[in-house]
């Protein structure tokens, strides 16, 4: 740990989003007032190491106090995430093993551009994998068949699903190259 690091223990509240998103950092509640801990832009790795970390569980966390922002005044302080050191005491479980591609279903129905083509399929879980017309014509599929989708996802206007902008489906990346 350098000088300007410290640690910081509170009780875990919850996770931080991005608007697009990502987890960007966590609450903790330290001697009953809010912590923020965020992470360095796009760090999706350090966000795991709180992956089985629930709610008032106590979290050691080691950081650095962030300076004023030029986007204006903080409502609690704010410190820049550097690793987790314990959980109730404990050294922290190791994260979640990745279980796979993200998104797994089976194709209930295309989905269409403005202009007709179709763009992708929708899921029985309700996903919406796209692919562009390119993809689509690349991959080949068809009503029933099983897939499973890796790519950047959003939230579906109405909560049923996800969007999901394929990268690989079933192993093979949708576009070419």
């Amino acid at each position: 740990m350098n000088a300007r690091q410290s640690s910081v223990q509170g009780q875990f509240q919850h996770l931080i989003y991005s608007p697009r998103g990502e987890i960007e950092g966590v609450l903790l509640q330290v001697e009953g007032r809010p912590l923020q801990i965020v992470f360095q832009r796009h760090d999706a790795e350090s966000a795991t190491a709180f992956d089985n970390v629930d709610e008032g569980q106590t979290v050691v966390v080691e950081a650095e106090l962030q300076g004023a922002s030029p986007k204006g005044q903080s409502e609690h302080p704010v410190y820049a995430y550097s690793r987790l050191v314990s959980v109730d005491g404990r050294k922290p479980a190791k994260p979640r093993a990745a279980s796979g591609p993200a998104y797994r279903g089976k194709v209930t129905r295309f989905n269409y551009a403005r202009h007709g083509a179709a763009n992708g399929v929708v899921l029985d879980t309700g996903d919406f994998i796209h692919l562009k017309p390119e993809g689509m014509a690349r991959l080949k599929l068809k009503i029933g068949d099983k897939v499973e989708a890796d790519g950047d996802a959003q939230m579906l206007a109405g909560g049923t699903g996800w969007a999901v902008e394929a990268v690989t489906v079933n192993g093979k990346a949708v576009q070419h190259g």
